[in-house]
């Protein structure tokens, strides 16, 4: 599939090429196909056997296939999907029947839907006031969005560094003037008030901003989950605000706020990328390790050197890998500055996640919401909110890691991909993901190498399950548990990063 011989070959002809990619992660799969369009000769070197990041469906039970790490699609930039043509590649998606699904121990549960009325009836169930707000709520986001929609599609202004021609510096001087009189002119037609409510948002703790627009707990606390999803901060951590707009950026044709699974799991994002980046002529090569980058005394990359052995090389590189692992680990010693070096090695990688996949014998029941459905109800297509009925649990469990102990009753992201996709899992059974927290790197309590240990978190998890879907424990089949360890160790993810699809290629 990805040109077995073609190793071989590069080793006799000592091939350079105008640009390398180093991991085949969506974003440097799409860096390399833009490269490719652009006339230059690409290669995309990837550690793992299979393409695609943390963007991979792996069968790791037999007849149920998981998206291992990212599990929902939305915040791929319309731009890309247009321009790559991803949807002539393959790329389908799949849009629930409902956004969000909360059920709650005392029998009532909360079901956001893409329509207005029907969640003004849902929410009236907790507050008339809460349902009179939320679309006023939603309406400023999506304003916000508009403005964030701006700087996700422009060029980064850069600093123009070290000697360069008058060119050079007149056409940086002018790509800087015309993305601030834009960015001006976005702040413009928002208006005083909205600007300032709008860097309210992008500075304040989630708590602070829910509670000035709610009043219903589950109602705050179902919005207040998006959030602290991937990360090691609490709802009063300022800033996380910010997040509450980031889930709703992100869109499925032209639709805000809908996260869509992906038919054939989120490696068929990948792989409809790499048919345009081999469509472009992009080269892929899998198993290919890079070890590091090499770098001539005076500074000037020549390519970099694989586990193996091998070079490969290029005066231009693009690292697909974390910050960290570029920087740190790839970039010899005492290349880079020792301000840039602090920083790097400074930077704030932590996050709190743990992900289980877990193959099941039948679709879970949430003893909360009994709707006439045979089967597959729209609850089961939304995002399923676990242990999120008030913002108290929700910061219980975040303060438990930071005291170092993975949290008593973990808040839990859960999705059923397979009751919208039949080919990830055999008929009548299902694949559920659970994107778990809080779980520290290295626990105080024992460690994540210790299989009891591992049991016993994966446990603790299907048992809260089973205080609102009875009997999920006992329809499980297997699990594939990833801890923030694993993650690092498996997919490079330092430390590790929020891996939940955030297609923007760098923000594009």
């Amino acid at each position: 599939m990805w040109l077995r011989g073609f190793r071989s070959v590069l080793i006799k002809e000592k091939k350079k090429w105008d640009a390398l990619v180093i991991g085949a992660g969506h974003n440097g799969l799409i860096a390399a196909t833009y490269l490719a369009r652009g006339g230059l000769t690409v290669a995309v070197l990837e550690r793992r056997h299979v393409i695609g990041g943390a963007a991979v469906t792996e069968e790791i039970i037999p007849g149920f296939k998981f998206s291992r790490c990212s599990y929902l699609h939305s915040l791929l930039r319309p731009s890309i999907v247009r321009e790559l043509e991803l949807v002539k590649h393959g790329l389908k998606l799949l849009k629930p029947t409902c956004t969000s699904f909360t059920p709650c121990l005392d029998g009532r549960y909360l079901l956001l839907w893409p329509n207005d009325d029907q969640n003004y009836l849902e929410i009236s169930k907790f507050s008339k006031r809460d349902a009179d707000a939320y679309p006023r709520y939603e309406s400023q986001l999506h304003k916000f969005c508009k403005f964030m929609d701006f700087l996700l599609e422009s060029h980064t202004p850069e600093t123009v560094h070290g000697d360069s021609y008058l060119i050079d510096w007149l056409r940086d001087k002018l790509h800087k003037s015309v993305f601030w009189t834009r960015c001006l002119q976005h702040a413009h037609s928002l208006g005083q008030k909205d600007m300032v409510d709008f860097m309210d948002l992008l500075l304040s703790p989630t708590s602070k901003v829910l509670n000035m627009w709610f009043e219903s707990d589950v109602v705050k606390a179902t919005l207040a989950a998006d959030s602290i999803i991937g990360t090691m901060a609490s709802i009063h951590t300022p800033g996380s605000g910010y997040v509450l707009l980031h889930h709703v950026m992100g869109e499925t044709d032209g639709e805000r706020n809908i996260w869509s699974h992906v038919e054939g799991g989120m490696g068929s994002v990948s792989l409809a990328i790499s048919k345009a980046a081999k469509e472009a002529g992009v080269h892929i090569i899998t198993n290919a390790e890079v070890l590091k980058l090499m770098i001539e005394d005076s500074g000037i990359v020549n390519g970099v050197l694989l586990t193996d052995g091998e070079q490969f090389c290029s005066s231009i590189i693009l690292s697909n890998a974390t910050p960290y692992k570029t920087f740190m680990e790839l970039v010899p010693q005492n290349i880079l500055p020792d301000d840039f070096v602090r920083a790097i090695k400074n930077s704030d990688y932590s996050s709190g996640t743990t992900k289980i996949n877990v193959a099941v014998e039948k679709l879970p029941q949430f003893k909360s919401c009994r709707l006439s459905y045979p089967e597959v109800g729209p609850q089961h297509t939304a995002t399923i909110r676990i242990g999120s009925e008030s913002m108290e649990e929700i910061g219980s469990a975040c303060q438990d890691a930071w005291n170092g102990l993975p949290s008593r009753r973990p808040v839990m992201e859960m999705t059923i991909p397979s009751s919208l996709d039949k080919t990830l899992s055999p008929p009548g059974k299902h694949v559920v993901s659970l994107f778990t927290q809080y779980t520290p790197y290295e626990p105080s309590d024992g460690s994540w190498e210790d299989p009891i240990y591992r049991e016993s978190y994966a446990q603790r998890c299907f048992n809260l399950i089973d205080e609102y879907a009875p009997g999920f424990s006992s329809s499980v089949i297997g699990y594939d548990m990833l801890t923030p360890p694993d993650l690092e160790r498996e997919f490079s993810l330092t430390g590790l990063c929020n891996f939940m699809l955030t297609t923007d290629i760098m923000n594009m």
